[in-house]
């Protein structure tokens, strides 16, 4: 290999070097712009990561006695709420499946009379099987 030679793969290398760092550089460059536009297209996207993170880091951060006695009352309000809610829901829901005559009495009533049904229907395909079987035997 002569000096010359030596000088051109330098040279090679130096542009194939080039042009691997300006093609990082235009990825770094389009990324960028790329998650820019992003964030311009569905900003409420980004707002709802955003909150959802900080709710994240909220809740992984031990409260202080402060913040326990401070959300206390509120906390309590939210929860009587809730159970008032279910309440609600739950008797209302029975209330109606009773007027529509659905009830515990009427389901155990129906099983039974469904059990019967199927307890029957075996019975006569079972007799039915037995006296073929007998008669052309």
């Amino acid at each position: 290999m002569t000096a010359q030679d030596y000088g051109a793969d330098i040279e090679r290398g130096t542009e194939t070097r080039k042009t691997a760092r300006e093609r990082a550089i235009e990825a770094y460059e389009s990324a960028g712009r790329r998650a820019g536009n992003s964030l311009s297209e569905a900003p409420l996207i980004a707002l709802a990561g955003g909150i959802a993170a900080g709710a994240l880091i909220a809740a992984l951060l031990p409260r202080t006695k402060a913040e326990a006695r401070l959300i206390r009352p509120t906390a309590r309000r939210v929860r009587n709420s809730a159970r008032a809610a279910y309440e609600a829901a739950r008797d209302t829901g029975s209330d109606r499946l009773n007027e529509l005559g659905i009830n515990r009495e009427k389901g155990e009533q129906t099983i039974r009379s469904l059990l019967e049904g199927v307890t029957d229907a075996a019975k006569a395909s079972g007799k039915a099987a037995l006296d073929a079987a007998r008669s052309k035997g």
